[in-house]
């Protein structure tokens, strides 16, 4: 039985990791890869500050990733990831107008 498992398992991960991959599947781990920075990128930040923020270069991975992986999933054409990381995508490029329309104003004061 163990043997039967161990020879499954290794089936399905030279299947996933090795026969399936190709340069959309590229794309979508770089998408994945930005995405994941931002954490990263948040956490650092606010334990520098000693409290919770969001610089910047959060939103920036946010739309790179975003991006990366909204076109992976039209790609795929799965539309519960077409409308999730779709919707992303606006929120994330709102958030940047946003603070360079903020930068803006601190500039001309």
């Amino acid at each position: 039985m163990l043997v039967d498992l161990a020879t499954a398992l290794g089936g399905y991960l030279q299947d996933v990791f090795v026969e399936k991959f190709n340069m959309v599947v590229l794309v979508g781990l770089i998408g994945q890869a930005l995405f994941t920075m931002r954490f990263l990128v948040q956490w650092l930040a606010s334990e520098k500050a000693g409290r919770s923020v969001i610089p910047f270069s959060f939103w920036l991975f946010s739309i790179g990733g975003g991006l990366l992986l909204f076109a992976y999933s039209l790609w795929r054409r799965d539309i519960v990831f077409i409308l999730g990381q779709g919707l992303g995508v606006f929120i994330y490029l709102r958030n940047i107008s946003l603070v360079l329309k903020e930068r803006r104003g601190e500039a001309g004061n």
